[in-house]
């Protein structure tokens, strides 16, 4: 045996390729564990979510319907009326209800009232208040302060589609909804490159992933027009 076949680098070198291997696949593993344990419960919501919103015309719903009706104090309906000849004319605009107006609204009606834009006109300001699962209005008559008030509930399964489609869920759900796509994105690609490492023993796996691809792309070129 020369010198050279004994030294320390020739004796690493046969072992770098599978602990860099093993290293990696180990590195992989974590990521898509965390991923999958952070997704789990958003994977678990947006698939029973996909279903319902998939047969939402066979899942019946009743929604819930409260009306109610008052009348604004005189001091507070002044605060809403024309102040002059040009703002009595003018077209449609989009400012907030004064804060006053709104916590008296929110006392009354039971409900927090936000600084939103309202739609102001001539003869009535409409304020619009959606929300995930249901829906609700407030109109108020500007010569006389009267105040009309409807509140739609149209139930969990609403809600929870309304979630899974960011409908009136505001910026918060928003930014969590993309945070989520990123991880289930990582929990995806971590998954197929684990994928990589253990196709060489198991044969049927890239026949598999293909199929996932080949089954919907077929769907969608033939039945779907």
């Amino acid at each position: 045996m020369t010198p050279a076949d004994t030294s320390p680098s020739s004796a690493a070198k046969p072992g770098k390729g599978p602990a860099a291997r093993a290293a990696w696949l180990k590195q992989l593993h974590q990521w898509h564990w965390i991923s999958s344990a952070i997704c789990l419960i958003g994977m678990i919501l947006f698939a029973v979510t996909g279903i319902t919103l998939n047969h939402a015309a066979d899942i019946e719903s009743k929604p819930a319907i409260v009306g109610k009706t008052a009348q604004l104090p005189a001091e507070l309906a002044a605060t809403l009326k024309p102040r002059s000849v040009d703002e009595a004319s003018e077209a449609d605009r989009k400012a907030a209800v004064p804060a006053p107006v709104r916590a008296w609204l929110a006392k009354e009606l039971g409900r927090p009232i936000d600084a939103r834009e309202a739609e102001w006109n001539r003869d009535e300001v409409y304020l619009a208040m959606p929300r995930p699962g249901g829906d609700a209005w407030v109109r108020i008559a500007r010569d006389s302060g009267e105040v009309e008030y409807e509140d739609t509930d149209r139930g969990w399964i609403s809600y929870f589609n309304d979630l899974h489609k960011g409908r009136h869920a505001g910026v918060a759900w928003s930014w969590f909804i993309d945070l989520f796509a990123v991880a289930c994105l990582l929990f995806s690609v971590t998954g197929l490159l684990i994928l990589k490492f253990h196709a060489v023993s198991r044969p049927s796996t890239w026949p598999l992933v293909g199929l996932g691809l080949v089954i919907p792309a077929l769907l969608a070129l033939l039945l779907i027009h």
